[in-house]
């Protein structure tokens, strides 16, 4: 990613962590009105299930891209892992795990986002990338399974919430009663 100034990469990335909070709250706000049933049907996904897949939302972005970037760890887990079976408290740790990065991303300096992220892929191999590219991977790749999992609730005839950034930033510029 071309180079920016400090102002510009908190600024970007802090947007992004925003909107990841939002995005996941509303998603898993309209998933806790699936049946149980239609939560845990195999509905074709890579993942098979909604909750196959939030599970491995978890798995990827707060256990091992989270402590790959905040604490510089490699974690060894298999991406579809079943990490928390209780869906209530899989989406709190959603929820939670989404809100971790925008404190992150505030503490970080301007250089750090020119560097590179050195870590191990989940199979343990040594692997050095993009700093700023990588973090931009960890929110696409959250957007790419919201987008299944809305997917999914259409299919399984239930609604499913709007997530588009723009619709995000139309509430951030709305006045708060």
């Amino acid at each position: 990613m071309a180079t920016m100034n400090t102002s510009t990469w908190h600024t970007h990335f802090s947007g992004l962590a925003r909107y990841h909070v939002w995005a996941t709250h509303r998603l898993l706000e309209a998933v806790s009105r699936v049946s149980a049933q239609d939560y845990q049907r195999d509905v074709g996904l890579f993942f098979k299930s909604i909750h196959g897949t939030l599970n491995h939302m978890l798995v990827a972005e707060h256990l091992l891209w989270y402590a790959r970037f905040a604490k510089g760890a490699s974690p060894v887990l298999a991406l579809d892992a079943e990490i928390e079976p209780h869906r209530e408290r899989l989406a709190q740790a959603l929820n939670g795990g989404a809100a971790n990065w925008s404190q992150l991303i505030a503490s970080w300096p301007a250089e750090r986002f020119d560097g590179h992220l050195d870590y191990q892929t989940s199979k343990g191999a040594p692997q050095s990338l993009p700093f700023s590219a990588t973090l931009a991977h960890v929110f696409n790749h959250a957007t790419h399974h919201r987008g299944q999992i809305t997917a999914a609730l259409t299919y399984l005839g239930h609604d499913c919430p709007e997530l588009d950034m723009v619709y995000f930033l139309q509430t951030e510029q709305t006045p708060k009663a």
